[in-house]
């Protein structure tokens, strides 16, 4: 197991603009996948990993993070909410918080669902062969999905050499994820980021390139099984599906809800406390907290929310 020392950093502030009228009632990191919300499942991950102290950095609907995680006693943790301000990139977020990390920590984007396998494997890198990141990472069938975030160049031994933020021709289908592991090494790196010709912010991937060009050690880690990064709601209802088909579920219904007799769900999560008034069929669909439906379906691929 990792030592007690890491820290643990989530990054929740985005606003979610292209979820559409969902960004209005949740914060990316308080999508409900399964009837959990993203971010415990977050938390999760890094109590599995022994973190003992996270800090959140919110934005965006910030004060409903606040509530949803409070004092982190649920996971064994200190949980530390802490405001971005000014939005100049995921870089610039983590190195507000250079005072209070005084560890290594483990990274995780708040609005990127996954399923990891042995994450463990990352801190031994860090703890047996010195180094400075782990970048937790995927092979592609299709490039499509490396253009989308980020490529990953490595050699046999997974040195990593070269990553590029959102390739237009990638040359490799080695993907990142999202999930990292710095030393605070990476801080030196950031101070020497420039800001992107991309979105003229301080980019994560061009601090771990620096990180790389100043001849620390940066590896990757074939740790992700699968991973679906909510940017619109179809990726919230590719992520219900990813988790009920590993759980071998065809339809997850939430607590307190009231169903008209008849209705059929197929590959669907509905929320607590829901109301289906007339009976429908729902495939492909997830239906949130609170949601009254009166509409003789057939719903497809559609993901439902109370109005107001």
């Amino acid at each position: 197991m990792p030592t007690p020392t890491y820290q643990g950093v989530i990054l929740a502030a985005g606003g979610g603009t292209r979820m559409g009228p969902l960004a209005d009632h949740y914060p990316k990191a308080l999508l409900p996948v399964a009837n959990v919300p993203l971010i415990h499942r977050h938390l999760e991950t890094l109590q599995n990993l022994g973190v003992t102290e996270t800090f959140i950095v919110v934005g965006h609907l910030g004060e409903q993070v606040r509530e949803a995680v409070g004092d982190g006693a649920r996971w064994g943790m200190a949980i530390r909410v802490v405001e971005q301000g000014e939005r100049l990139g995921i870089a610039h977020a983590v190195a507000a918080l250079e005072s209070r990390i005084h560890h290594a920590f483990v990274l995780l984007l708040g609005d990127i669902c996954y399923s990891l396998h042995e994450p463990a494997r990352m801190m031994e890198h860090v703890e047996s062969h010195q180094a400075a990141a782990v970048l937790a990472v995927k092979m592609e069938s299709d490039p499509a999905p490396v253009r989308r975030n980020f490529s990953v160049e490595m050699d046999e031994r997974g040195q990593v050499h070269q990553v590029v933020e959102k390739p237009s021709a990638p040359t490799t289908l080695c993907k990142g994820c999202g999930v990292y592991v710095f030393t605070p090494a990476l801080f030196d790196a950031i101070r020497n980021t420039p800001r992107s010709a991309l979105r003229n912010e301080y980019e994560l991937t061009d601090a771990i390139q620096c990180l790389i060009d100043s001849g620390a050690y940066v590896v990757g880690s074939f740790v992700v099984d699968w991973d679906v990064n909510l940017t619109t709601p179809t990726d919230l209802i590719e992520s219900n599906r990813r988790v009920l088909s590993a759980q071998s579920k065809s339809a997850l219904v939430g607590e307190g809800c009231q169903i008209a007799s008849g209705t059929t769900f197929h590959e669907t999560v509905v929320g607590h406390g829901v109301h289906i008034v007339q009976p429908c069929r729902l495939e492909r669909c997830v239906v949130l907290p609170g949601t009254v439906m009166d509409t003789p379906g057939p719903l497809l691929d559609q993901v439902c929310y109370p109005e107001g």
